[in-house]
């Protein structure tokens, strides 16, 4: 087993065919300590000094990085053509506890019964797809 301490890259320069990745759900990446096979077999362990993030590199042989990728979610994207409107969602959205991921041009939420009620009873038009979600970091414990 390969232990893990730190990335070694925040992304892969390598095509893609030389990459092994390593796909993973959303919270792992808040987990300091964890185990995970490659899909070549490859076993590591983690015991992370910092968190991981989408697309790094965790480790490198002479013919490969092994990349760690975020697992896609269910989410809503809502678009905010306006800081007013874009802080309007983001209270929102707070006051239900709910984490978001801020953009340029709009917001993604989770996919989840009470922000789908919100919506419905604010009128608002939101699209649902699937994504990478990577909330804001301002959360207890959060780094």
């Amino acid at each position: 087993m390969i232990l893990i301490k730190n990335k070694v890259a925040p992304q892969s320069t390598r095509p893609l065919a030389e990459q092994v990745q390593l796909v993973v759900e959303r919270a792992m990446f808040l987990k300091r300590r964890w185990r995970l096979d490659a899909s070549d077999g490859t076993e590591f362990g983690f015991d992370l000094e910092s968190r991981l993030n989408h697309g790094c590199v965790i480790h490198q042989t002479d013919s490969h990085d092994y990349v760690v990728l975020q697992q896609p979610e269910l989410i809503y994207e809502i678009e905010t053509p306006t800081p007013e409107f874009a802080a309007l969602v983001g209270w929102k959205v707070g006051n239900l506890h709910f984490p978001i991921q801020v953009l340029p041009d709009r917001v993604r939420i989770l996919h989840d019964s009470a922000i789908t009620q919100l919506f419905e009873r604010e009128k608002w038009k939101v699209v649902e797809a699937t994504a990478i979600f990577n909330p804001m970091r301002v959360v207890p414990h959060a780094s």
